[in-house]
């Protein structure tokens, strides 16, 4: 028992108790702040998941309203933000506006245009030149 109480006397009089303390919070530190780092990440990967999901929904709500376009963007930008303050989340407006803006492009009230594809003359406006309807002469 006596050696005992002189072992933990000698450790809390030759510091190292401290310098443990010390490397454990020296070692442990950046450990720690990647791991918050890492979850705020996730969260904020997971809340933009959130937002575009709310943001398609809202939009394709409004696909058969009666409202000019910015109209319907206005409302689906109020509703998608209503949404998230009633949940407790906070995202900056941009953000909704984007998100919204997205959506809106990946729905149906755009339409899909190819770029590659070149446009087309409809049959009351396509111009027929018949002067030189002949075939080629290919010689033998």
């Amino acid at each position: 028992m006596n050696t005992l109480n002189t072992t933990i006397n000698l450790i809390f009089n030759s510091g190292l108790l401290a310098w443990l303390f010390y490397f454990g919070f020296a070692v442990g530190k950046p450990f720690v702040e990647s791991k918050i780092k890492h979850a705020k990440t996730v969260q904020q990967k997971e809340l933009w998941t959130l937002l575009q999901r709310v943001s398609v929904t809202v939009v394709d709500s409004l696909v058969g309203k009666d409202m000019t376009g910015q109209a319907k963007f206005v409302e689906a930008v109020t509703q998608v933000q209503a949404y998230l303050a009633n949940k407790g989340l906070h995202v900056d407006m941009k953000q909704v506006q984007a998100a919204v803006q997205s959506a809106y492009e990946l729905s149906t009230l755009t339409p899909t245009i190819d770029p590659d594809k070149k446009p087309t003359q409809s049959t009351e406006t396509k111009k027929v030149d018949n002067v030189n309807n002949t075939q080629p002469v290919g010689t033998l």
